[in-house]
């Protein structure tokens, strides 16, 4: 059985280099704009500057074989199966991002936190929830 996504849009990121980009978004990823096609442009319109949400992507530069690392790729670390690790590396690399809106500008949005390099295609956008909703 197979599943398709479609991207719904690509970051825009001065990280260019996988090797270089920090392992999560608070260890000093630069701002980045979040690029999404016009048809999902309505599912836009309630987004806010100051809002939390969580960014899924699509990691296509992962490795799909992988199923175990070394976290942080640090080869000191016990090798550790993938889905107890927040490694690119792995059969389904979908990423998790939680980042803050910083600028709406139509269908761009520009985002503090993300960790993504330039080109990685966004699969969904989802609001963070606290205990009020």
């Amino acid at each position: 059985m197979t599943y398709q996504l479609r991207p719904i849009g690509v970051v825009e990121s001065p990280l260019v280099d996988r090797e270089k980009a920090p392992k999560q978004g608070v260890q000093g990823s630069p701002e980045a704009w979040l690029v999404f096609d016009p048809a999902v442009a309505d599912g836009l319109r309630d987004l806010a500057v100051g809002d939390d949400v969580f960014v899924l992507t699509w990691l296509h530069l992962g490795d799909r074989s992988v199923v175990a690392v070394h976290p942080r790729d640090d080869p000191r670390t016990p090798l550790t199966g993938v889905f107890s690790t927040r490694s690119s590396d792995r059969p389904n690399p979908i990423g998790l991002h939680r980042v803050r809106v910083l600028t709406i500008d139509g269908l761009r949005v520009r985002v503090a936190d993300l960790e993504a390099v330039d080109g990685t295609p966004i699969v969904d956008l989802k609001p963070v929830l606290d205990a009020t909703r």
